[in-house]
């Protein structure tokens, strides 16, 4: 069949300086250029769009989300198959391509149940990052039924991100005590149990495993490491890096606090260029001095997460969470007793702030919730050959608002 072709004009790309032209054929990325007075002349072939100076990335990549539309992905269960696929929907609908459903501390039982029930989600999926007209070219060309949009699937759930139970007590935050485990591969393994596979990012505490044989061991099984939740010193971060950890969870959030003799965690991330930090830039769990402070440190390695919880795409107020409540307000999630216990708004809001609060420019920005996660986790970004799952963004100078769009 003959290829369907279209070349986007004008579009300004995070990570390129100028104006660039992308050709897209069959719903892939076929080539990047700057623009040049000939390229726009020479479109006679495609069909054009001109992005007359707007933003241009792929969609984006939450590694931290605990739940949306009430359902808390550690409480899943076999009957909630199919709220799970609206999950990917939602998610998929507000912009995002591909997300890490996170698992906070509970019992081995409980995760043990979740991991079998993504595992059988995730080989049901497409083939990760398939856009919606290459998927749709691939379905007509082999059985000539034309494909709806719920056949997409939504969001590709890439693994899942287990963030405890080998956690510090004195760190655990919202995480109950009664469900932390030590730090051991025996624990590891009776954790993991069949799923290793389907595990992408594992958050722990360090300092619980002085020898360091369960980070290698992670690694070995190729799982991401992040260091959080922990009283970690710097020298004993750096050990865990040089053993293979790879990532910190929401930096400043559960950790020690920067100290100018004491750096901790995050000052031996923030020195370590091969270290991915997680932000989460809602305004009420980092200042927006600490955030500025951070990216200037750690420019290249930092990525924003989400950290949504099960409320999620609902209205505030009061909703269960484990045995405990939470109570949203303006998008804050915190126990009855104050201690915050997360967000209930989207990647995209923290994108936004950092816009509106004037902390960094549009185009940086953007590549927080689009490119930076993926290089996290070792995934290939805005790039020739790659599905053209593509987002047009809108800076109005005038009322300093970020809007976007699927394109």
């Amino acid at each position: 069949m003959k290829q369907a072709s279209i070349a986007i004009l004008n579009a300004r790309i995070p990570g390129y300086e100028r104006l660039q032209r992308i050709n897209i054929r069959n719903g892939e990325i076929a080539s990047i250029s700057p623009m040049s007075s000939r390229q726009q002349l020479d479109v006679t072939d495609s069909q054009v769009l001109d992005l007359e100076r707007d933003w241009l990335s792929l969609g984006g990549v939450d590694l931290q989300i605990n739940g949306a539309l009430g359902l808390a992905f550690t409480d899943v269960g076999t009957e909630d198959y199919q709220s799970l696929q609206d999950i990917c929907q939602f998610l998929w609908d507000r912009g995002i391509d591909a997300f890490l459903p996170t698992l906070v501390t509970t019992s081995v039982e409980k995760i043990g149940r979740s991991l079998h029930l993504f595992s059988e989600l995730m080989s049901s999926q497409k083939d990760c990052f398939r856009s919606p007209m290459a998927a749709l070219i691939s379905k007509r060309e082999t059985t000539e039924v034309p494909l709806s949009k719920g056949d997409l699937g939504g969001s590709q759930i890439l693994g899942v991100h287990l963030e405890g139970p080998f956690l510090n007590p004195e760190k655990r935050g919202a995480h109950p005590e009664e469900f932390l485990l030590p730090l051991t591969v025996e624990n590891v393994n009776n954790l993991l149990g069949e799923y290793s596979s389907a595990v992408k990012v594992m958050t722990l505490a360090p300092e619980l495993d002085a020898t360091g044989e369960v980070i290698s061991y992670l690694r070995s099984l190729g799982i991401t490491v992040s260091l959080g939740h922990s009283q970690a010193t710097e020298a004993e971060a750096n050990f865990a890096f040089e053993r293979g950890a790879s990532m910190v969870t929401h930096a400043f959030n559960a950790m020690p606090s920067l100290h100018h003799r004491k750096p901790g965690l995050l000052g031996a991330a923030l020195v370590n260029s091969a270290v991915f930090c997680g932000l989460i830039a809602d305004g009420q769990h980092v200042c927006r001095t600490m955030i500025e402070l951070l990216l200037r440190c750690h420019p290249q390695g930092v990525f924003l997460v989400s950290d949504a919880l099960a409320p999620l795409g609902l209205s505030d107020g009061i909703y269960p969470w484990d045995d405990r409540q939470i109570e949203v307000k303006n998008g804050t999630a915190r126990l009855l007793d104050g201690v915050l216990a997360g967000t209930t708004l989207p990647i995209f809001a923290g994108v936004q702030n950092l816009v509106k609060w004037g902390i960094c420019g549009v185009g940086e920005a953007i590549a927080l919730a689009t490119e930076v996660p993926r290089k996290a986790i070792g995934l290939p970004g805005f790039e020739v050959d790659r599905p053209a799952s593509l987002l047009r963004w809108h800076f109005d100078e005038s009322t300093k608002e970020l809007t976007w769009q699927r394109l």
